[in-house]
């Protein structure tokens, strides 16, 4: 049995995760004030915040180490073996929540959860590498971090929907049997990288791999294994920093949204579970158009010839632009719609500048060492938004956000920095000598 454009299908596949992977990870977020009311009642709101903060600090940590680990994985034993592992336990994890019963169970579920959930984007990032030549991955990166958005967009009605139905603890058990059922069909389709599929046409193989231009290392027009360097020697280029730093300056501003947009509406607009349902999908559109966006422009500005380098600098620098002047405007944002709307345009530039941020391992390295340099970064990435999120509770006190969103505009503007001056030429690098 042949399969024609068998890439787009394991793409798919792979952004579907990302979906079922979002909404495990906003149930607590949109949860919060209904589990906050049954574990903490005796506490004030701005010690439940700081509950929150630390369930939240613990699951950032887990899961920047979470990304290093599977990084390995995904190297070791393949996209196939890695995302089964990673999805089957974070979808474990996720039911798992439904028992905790005070700070204690929830952040052991909560770090389990972070750990096993860090595996989707080294994941993601290898397997693009291996099913797509290289004009096509900023847009195949957009799908699969499109994915990311329309988790979100779905999360937030659908668990405030439930939330009228079910308690909280049947919600966390009925995703976590979500992600489990996704195991399925990638278990049937993805039986190994293009190379030796027997799925795959004739055809899409000889595209996919011909196309590959950071994996033919001796120039000699054909595919090879490409400028796969240990460890050490990947951290001896300077552009592995670009990528690392880059990741940890933008990283923050996502997670600064999507852990804070129901605690802001709630603390500032007081909004209840389903208020928040109804309000808290807005900016998830915004960043899925994005995603779309951004991979879009990508993959046209290479098709009409303009080189790598160029590409990815203009797009990520056009995404992280837009998002300056919103992210200074949400000092004032006014009602509860201008707010999610300028939240909507902040994620839209994010995500137009991050999927090019995460294909930068693949158009450097081999496609051996894109998991590993995937994982530091997004290790770093995890690291940075640790370390934003510990300080929210202090630097929103008495429900004062504007210092937390200064702090996301410099950030975008770190991440420009490190592009330009650590990364002077996207391109295959060579061994050093």
């Amino acid at each position: 049995m042949k399969i024609k454009s068998l890439r787009w299908w394991v793409i798919a596949l792979i952004a579907l995760a990302t979906v079922i992977n979002y909404i495990d990870r906003q149930a607590l977020p949109v949860l919060w004030p209904d589990i906050a009311e049954d574990l903490y009642p005796d506490k004030t709101p701005d010690e439940r915040k700081e509950i929150y903060a630390f369930i939240s600090t613990l699951f950032i940590f887990s899961y920047a180490f979470g990304q290093s680990i599977f990084g390995k994985i995904f190297d070791k034993y393949g996209t196939r073996i890695g995302f089964t592992l990673s999805i089957g336990f974070w979808s474990i994890a996720t039911a798992l929540h439904a028992f905790a019963r005070g700070i204690f169970t929830l952040s052991i579920f909560r770090s389990l959860l972070g750990v096993s959930e860090a595996g989707n984007w080294p994941g993601a990032a290898k397997a693009n590498a291996e099913w797509f030549p290289t004009k096509e991955r900023a847009f195949a990166q957009g799908l699969f971090n499109s994915g990311a958005a329309i988790g979100g967009i779905i999360a937030f009605p659908t668990i405030g929907l439930l939330s009228v139905y079910f308690s909280w603890n049947w919600i966390f058990i009925l995703v976590g049997i979500t992600g489990l059922l996704w195991l399925i069909p990638w278990w049937i389709l993805v039986k190994s990288p293009p190379k030796n599929h027997p799925w795959i046409t004739d055809e899409e193989r000889t595209y996919i791999l011909t196309g590959q231009k950071n994996q033919d290392e001796d120039e000699d027009g054909e595919f090879d294994d490409g400028y796969n360097p240990d460890t050490g020697q990947i951290l001896k280029h300077k552009e592995s920093w670009g990528v690392i730093l880059a990741s940890a300056a933008l990283d923050p501003i996502w997670w600064l949204f999507i852990f804070w947009i129901p605690i802001y509406l709630h603390e500032v607009y007081g909004m209840d579970v389903k208020s928040i349902g109804f309000y808290a999908w807005v900016p998830y559109v915004g960043a899925m158009l994005g995603a779309w966006f951004g991979g879009l422009l990508a993959q046209n500005r290479i098709k009409v010839g303009w080189t790598v380098n160029k590409t990815r600098k203009f797009v990520i620098t056009l995404g992280c632009v837009i998002m300056l002047p919103f992210l200074l405007l949400m000092a004032n944002p006014g009602g509860p719609e201008t707010a999610v709307i300028y939240m909507a345009l902040i994620l839209f530039g994010f995500q137009t500048a991050i999927g090019n941020v995460q294909t930068l391992p693949s158009d450097l390295f081999g496609g051996k060492t894109v998991g590993t340099l995937s994982g530091f970064a997004g290790t770093a990435a995890k690291l940075g938004a640790f370390g934003l999120t510990a300080l929210v509770p202090w630097l929103t006190s008495g429900g004062n956000y504007t210092p937390a969103f200064v702090i996301g505009a410099a950030l975008a503007i770190i991440t420009m920095a490190s592009v330009w001056f650590l990364i002077p030429n996207i391109a295959p690098l060579k061994s050093k000598n």
